[in-house]
């Protein structure tokens, strides 16, 4: 069970990613996007999913992520993102209530470049009873 005390941190992630090409190239193949010269506004998902699952499943944190489902997503863009761009995350517990036995979270994640803010994005995430 989430910590109700994390609600309103903000961790940061340990990995900056580097994007690649071929990544969004590969990326925009799946969704029938031809404009590859910028990265979807999904494709940051895969990022901030992977870092969400190192934030939100330290023991001080506590998220059952073999429970978990991705209940809904938005995005504010920034600064569109592309090959080359190394990116750093922090995740920000924004919400959590139970509902039906179901953890129900909402997580902000600021996607930064070079020290400035690219994409926020916002997930619910679902952790099943």
């Amino acid at each position: 069970m989430l910590n109700p005390d994390s609600v309103g941190s903000t961790f940061a992630g340990t990995d900056s990613v580097t994007l690649s090409q071929s990544e969004i190239d590969a990326f925009c193949a799946v969704i029938g996007e031809s404009d590859t010269t910028i990265a979807p506004p999904t494709f940051t998902i895969r990022i901030t999913l992977t870092q969400f699952e190192e934030i939100l499943t330290r023991p001080e944190i506590g998220l059952d992520w073999s429970r978990l489902v991705h209940g809904d997503q938005k995005f504010e863009i920034f600064s569109p993102v592309k090959a080359g761009d190394n990116l750093t995350c922090a995740a920000t517990i924004e919400s959590y209530r139970v509902a039906a036995g179901n953890e129900i979270v909402s997580v902000r994640s600021d996607l930064h470049r070079d020290g400035k803010l690219a994409i926020s994005a916002w997930s619910t995430l679902v952790v099943r009873a």
